[in-house]
């Protein structure tokens, strides 16, 4: 007998049923990528579902759990599938002068202003508030697990990270930003050696500590209160 392929987990709408049923008529999820990664910008997407819980896409789920390629799929996919979405960024210029923290809060209420209509509530994947006030904030470990609208954040946010830092590396070949989206891997770290950091690394970031002959480098992060550990 042919075994059966294992049933992949598709996010369910557990957290948006849990907020509309308390009164929330317009929830958008919100999530982040390349917070760790020593190069490049932190990317938010906020994502909006369609009224009524629609059936989603088959296996959409937490970016990390997908392969490349079906991560791919469903990035063409979701555009057309969820009411709305917008993307918010902050430069690694800007995680260097303002530190991770207040980084993630321009570009979540960049990519919240970008919307078409103001939500309800914020569904903010993850247990810290990094958005704040004025924005109603719901924070849930794991949410991309439990929200369809954060599972779609997810996907979208990570999809157009990593499109951007392949774009990135096409100017700067050796790091291999196309493989490793600007997170540590031994072409990355081999690059950092030999060259130093190219113009779109973080230099506040502590891999500058391990690089003797490129420290002198290294710029001095804020010591804002309530900052963000990167991971």
């Amino acid at each position: 007998m042919t075994a059966r392929p294992a049933v992949k987990h598709t996010t369910g709408y557990a957290l948006e049923r849990e907020l509309a049923a308390a009164g929330s008529a317009l929830i958008v999820g919100v999530d982040e990528v390349g917070r760790g990664a020593w190069a490049g910008p932190v990317v938010v997407c906020a994502a909006i579902a369609r009224a009524g819980f629609p059936e989603p896409p088959g296996g959409l789920t937490d970016s990390k759990r997908l392969t490349a390629k079906r991560r791919a799929e469903l990035a063409e996919e979701l555009p057309a599938w969820v009411e709305a979405y917008a993307f918010g960024s902050a430069s690694h210029e800007e995680i260097d002068a303002r530190g991770m923290t207040a980084a993630l809060r321009l570009a979540a209420r960049a990519a919240l202003g970008a919307l078409p209509s103001r939500p309800d509530v914020v569904l903010l994947d993850g247990k810290h508030d990094y958005i704040g006030s004025p924005w109603r904030v719901r924070t849930a470990v794991k949410a991309d697990l439990r929200s369809v609208s954060v599972a779609a954040a997810s996907v979208l946010a990570k999809v157009h990270r990593d499109a951007l830092m392949a774009e990135l590396g096409e100017t700067c070949p050796d790091f291999a930003f196309a493989d490793n989206a600007g997170y540590p891997a031994p072409a990355h770290v081999q690059a950092l050696t030999a060259h130093g950091p190219s113009p779109y690394h973080r230099l506040s970031w502590s891999y500058l500590d391990d690089l003797p002959q490129w420290r002198h480098l290294k710029v001095r992060r804020p010591e804002i209160e309530g900052q963000l550990t990167l991971l």
